[in-house]
């Protein structure tokens, strides 16, 4: 059975009790309360983070959420259906694509600020067996910066290698970060590795720098130093890096 068939096969078995007893109820009234029963559940708003980049089908939300089973998945789509958050497509004869509504949109500037608190008060080592995808990572990145702003940040272009065929250049235009797939020309090259990555991010400023001395970057010192302080104090660390 395809993925399609499947997906359909677990909604359409669902009444729609069994919908709204995925949800979690407060039983109390706060427009807060209210969001988070639509958006709170576990994966709720991590397929809302994925969906924010375009379309995706069924197998490219499993494959990017790692752990989640496909019966969960069905789960999770079906009732961020149900409140209007995402749509499914249907093109060709097998195939389903899903996409945020104009509400799903809207989480957007939700999403982004609990990405700057994660990333400021949150973050830490990475954790035996946790999934780092480096796109993914660097997406995170430029949504932090563009939000965090960093104070005296020139125009400025940062290539980071992870691995031989695995590149990403993020780039500061004077008015808007970006990223891509590949390298340019760049004013820092960074060599790493995914985990060692988010070891770097996780660390205090002085543990970034002693990070970027052990000869994983190249770049002058000056803008090396701009690459360490564009991220926040990390409070979420667990200790300096080894």
């Amino acid at each position: 059975m395809d993925t399609v068939e499947y997906t359909s096969d677990i909604m359409a078995s669902m009444a729609p009790d069994a919908l709204s007893r995925l949800k979690r109820r407060y039983q109390h009234f706060c427009p807060a309360a209210r969001a988070l029963e639509t958006i709170g559940e576990k994966w709720s708003l991590l397929i809302v983070r994925d969906l924010l980049g375009g379309p995706r089908r069924f197998s490219d939300l499993r494959r990017s959420l790692a752990t989640i089973t496909s019966k969960g998945l069905s789960a999770r789509l079906r009732a961020l259906e149900a409140d209007g958050i995402v749509t499914r497509e249907v093109a060709g004869e097998r195939e389903v694509w899903y996409r945020l509504t104009p509400k799903g949109q809207a989480l957007e500037s939700v999403f982004d600020a609990l990405l700057v608190w994660g990333m400021d008060h949150a973050l830490g080592p990475p954790r035996p067996g946790e999934a780092i995808h480096p796109g993914r990572a660097m997406d995170a990145i430029v949504r932090y910066l563009a939000h965090r702003r960093p104070r005296g940040t020139r125009r400025t272009t940062w290539v980071f290698r992870f691995g031989e065929d695995r590149s990403y250049t993020i780039r500061f235009d004077g008015a808007r970060w970006t990223r891509q797939r590949g390298e340019a020309v760049a004013d820092v090259i960074v060599q790493t590795s995914p985990d060692e990555w988010v070891k770097f991010l996780s660390a205090d400023v002085e543990g970034r720098r002693r990070w970027l001395g052990k000869r994983r970057a190249k770049g002058t010192g000056q803008r090396l130093d701009e690459l360490t302080t564009a991220f926040g104090a990390a409070h979420g660390a667990s200790g300096p890096l080894p």
